[in-house]
């Protein structure tokens, strides 16, 4: 998916939503069976409550690989029920020497055919560029994460006195270009996306942390945006675990229109 089709996709919406597909077996409504079958029929429920008013879907790798070899089966079949003109996101965050990222490229690129795949920055620019060379395809770098533990490396000044989020940030976007690659910016960050959208004007961000981990959407969108929107808002759990009862995906799809609203000043 080019950058001009995803933008055409949220006018026509007016969302920058994208829900996060992290189907935890033991926080599936009682009507749900904790198996494998159980978790691609809840996950399959709510993309058909909610694909009208969303952008992007977002399925985490870790809750399928952990069910082993079903889980990657499982994965084909997810992915191949989210309609084609929604943004598709493997969130795997990927990265490796050139050939080993070469191979994770095509595994998602080919065989998923994924739009995009998140990929961490620190081994450099050779384990990023193999993503790079599939056409319409996209990297999401991580950039400047919401978890706690991002203050570990993430701000560590360097000796020019820029944090090394920054430096990172500068170095990666020589690597793409703003139409092949993303960024992930935490929400729970508030104002200071501001500061990485001056970094980075044209790039769109991947946000995530609005909802159960309590960013806010239009802080995000006050700070973020650009003149192309340049936000995909993320959210999870609070639309996965609306509710735990039989109207669960009737409760995902309310909060999905929920978070639409306080997006409304991006359109």
């Amino acid at each position: 998916m080019t950058r001009s089709q995803l933008y055409d996709e949220m006018c026509k919406k007016a969302s920058a939503l994208c829900i996060g597909l992290d189907p935890d077996g033991s926080k599936l409504p009682a009507s749900i069976k904790n198996n494998p079958q159980g978790i691609l029929d809840f996950c399959k429920e709510i993309i058909d409550a909610t694909h009208d008013v969303c952008v992007a879907y977002k399925p985490n790798l870790a809750f399928f690989e952990s069910l082993g070899p079903e889980g990657w089966t499982i994965l084909e079949d997810l992915v191949n029920h989210i309609p084609s003109h929604l943004f598709t996101i493997a969130d795997a965050k990927r990265g490796d020497i050139g050939n080993t990222s070469k191979m994770y490229a095509k595994a998602f690129f080919e065989h998923l055919n994924f739009d995009a795949v998140t990929v961490a920055p620190y081994m450099g620019e050779d384990s990023v560029t193999p993503f790079l060379e599939f056409n319409d395809k996209w990297v999401i770098l991580l950039g400047l994460t919401s978890n706690k533990g991002s203050n570990d490396f993430q701000r560590l000044k360097m000796e020019d006195g820029s944090l090394l989020y920054e430096t990172v940030l500068k170095a990666s976007s020589k690597w793409g270009n703003p139409e092949n690659m993303m960024y992930v910016v935490g929400a729970t960050h508030g104002e200071e996306i501001g500061h990485v959208r001056a970094l980075l004007p044209d790039h769109f961000f991947l946000v995530p942390g609005v909802g159960a981990q309590g960013g806010d959407a239009k802080t995000v969108i006050s700070h973020g945006a650009n003149d192309l929107g340049g936000l995909l808002i993320n959210a999870s759990r609070s639309i996965l675990y609306a509710s735990d009862k039989e109207d669960f995906a009737l409760k995902a799809r309310e909060e999905a229109i929920r978070l639409n609203a306080e997006m409304s000043s991006l359109f």
